[in-house]
């Protein structure tokens, strides 16, 4: 779209038609929330999916025992409170009375237990908490209790987690279905209902105040943690492909809130005096370079190191978020800058990148024969195809034989999981990013895991870390904590199971009579109109 006849084109009428219209199914008087999401919910089930969206929509449904508040700090939310036995090894965690279910069933202690045991099938902080659990059982209706073969300090933070997949809790009836089959049901206890019967494939998702949620009496909103009360009766998510379109809709009133507008609209957005643009999630979203290392020539580590060697993130940060810094920021190592497992240890190489000559040259020298490296590049996204692109050429200039497969997203998705080599239609690199939530730590960080065809896609091999990694999880000391990290660092940089590529935010765009939302992702709760 011509940016300069942005403003002529906001009044054509038009180009708002593929909004979809708010369905006439309540009072005039109805408190409405319209809201562009980024993407469709293709996935419903919490634990099926660690799509962003299937989380931003399981906090909607959904609540848990315990919720992270903007500082990262876990915090009671269905719970009343907990007790630990002196020797670490037994909690008794007490739910809130008064808790219910969607369907008007009482949230019992079993629930709680039955949908725990599912998410940590899914999850990796899930599992590693499983793993040292000796028995997890509802002694009572209002108790769920950890027996623990030793001591696990980081219980209430990995019940929190607000990443995805998200440990949300169901009734047990729910709960109990096997966590490689998707639910066809969604029921949750958190403050918004889903409304299935209004569901439109690829335009809409629709979810309506549950009246019998309670929420905390105390505390304060922050994050996902603290007292959610709801002040609309109706959240509309609308999908609409056409980003421009979808500015147009908000400049003309027509919705309400706008994730992830393209960043060369920001500066049309931000002047008008009926919006507002911030940055809700202070994490932001990290870049990352996936690389496959079942097959040449990413099974090289010296190839590997040769090509991270010539990453400069600025390069890539300015072809996906465009020269405004504050939407962006380099020097990015494994942990999001500013977050207490962050460090400086190792980023020598991403903050002093070599010439390209000189990467040539340490390609050379590791071996490299000229073996194709078939990039995935997804055209859905902007900015993970600009990634790809900066990626390829990268490549071609330090002197790989570069294959780029420019495709849809999907079959990225789909092509990602093949292990066979570039020859039998594998591949060797493609490009994602991972919210902060989700790279805090090492406990459930998908794209460090080291456990070979076991680990998420590109398949490293690395014990050393995983042995770090259980350090980690076995730790209640920070500094420890810290300490560890700085360790795990310095090896992904050795080692290169990904590349990082920098850290964007993004923004989002609302009308300026919205109150009260949120920082994180996108949650509907405590937001009114003023």
């Amino acid at each position: 779209m011509d940016r300069r006849r942005f403003l002529r084109l906001a009044a054509a009428p038009a180009l708002t038609a593929g909004i979809a219209r708010p369905v006439r199914v309540a009072a005039q008087g109805t408190r409405v929330l319209r809201y562009v999401s980024y993407t469709d919910v293709t996935v419903l089930d919490p634990t099926w999916s660690t799509a962003y969206v299937t989380r931003d929509h399981a906090a909607m449904v959904y609540d848990t025992l315990f919720a992270l508040d903007e500082r990262l700090t876990p915090q009671p939310q269905m719970l009343a409170g907990h007790t630990v036995s002196d020797d670490g090894l037994t909690w008794d965690l007490t739910l809130r009375p008064g808790l219910n279910f969607h369907d008007g069933s009482a949230v019992l202690a079993r629930d709680c237990v039955a949908s725990l045991v599912r998410w940590a099938r899914r999850d990796a902080f899930g599992g590693a908490l499983m793993a040292v659990t000796d028995e997890l059982a509802a002694p009572d209706d209002g108790t769920i209790r950890f027996r623990l073969k030793r001591p696990f300090p980081l219980l209430p933070y990995a019940l929190a987690r607000n990443g995805a997949p998200y440990p949300a809790i169901m009734p047990e009836r729910l709960a109990r279905t096997d966590a490689f089959t998707q639910l066809t049901e969604i029921v949750g206890s958190g403050p918004f209902r889903f409304k299935a019967d209004e569901r439109v494939v690829g335009a809409r998702a629709v979810y309506t105040r549950f009246e019998g949620y309670r929420p905390r009496e105390t505390g304060t909103p922050s994050g996902t943690a603290g007292p959610k009360i709801v002040h609309f009766d109706r959240v509309e998510w609308l999908v609409q492909p056409d980003a421009a379109t979808a500015v147009n809709a908000l400049v003309a009133g027509e919705v309400d809130m706008f994730y992830n507008p393209p960043t060369d609209l920001l500066p049309i957005l931000r002047r008008s005096r009926d919006l507002q643009v911030f940055q809700g999630d202070p994490l932001g979203n990290v870049a990352l370079m996936r690389v496959n290392h079942l097959h040449p020539p990413f099974d090289n580590p010296g190839v590997r190191r040769a090509v991270l060697s010539a990453v400069r993130q600025e390069d890539f940060m300015l072809a996906m978020m465009g020269e405004d810094r504050a939407l962006w920021r380099d020097g990015v190592g494994v942990f999001p800058p500013g977050t207490p497992m962050a460090s400086e240890a190792g980023l020598d190489v991403l903050t002093s990148p070599r010439p390209v000559e000189e990467a040539k040259r340490a390609l050379e020298t590791a071996g490299y024969r000229g073996e194709r490296a078939v990039v995935l590049i997804s055209t859905d996204s902007p900015k993970l195809q600009a990634l790809g692109e900066v990626a390829a050429d990268l490549m071609r200039r330090v002197g790989m034989n570069v294959d780029p497969q420019v495709t849809d997203w999907g079959t990225v998705v789909q092509r990602r999981a093949k292990k066979e080599p570039v020859a039998q239609g594998g591949w060797s690199a493609f490009f994602t990013t991972f919210s902060g939530q989700d790279l805090l730590d090492p406990a459930g960080y998908l794209a460090l895991r080291g456990t070979g065809e076991r680990a998420w896609f590109g398949w490293p091999t690395d014990a050393r870390v995983e042995d770090l990694r259980a350090q980690w999880l076995a730790s209640g000391d920070p500094a420890q904590q810290r300490a560890i990290c700085r360790d795990i660092q310095a090896r992904a940089m050795a080692e290169v199971p990904f590349m990082p590529l920098g850290q964007a935010f993004y923004a989002t765009a609302a009308k300026r009579d919205l109150t009260g939302i949120l920082k994180g992702f996108s949650t509907f709760w405590n937001v009114r109109r003023a």
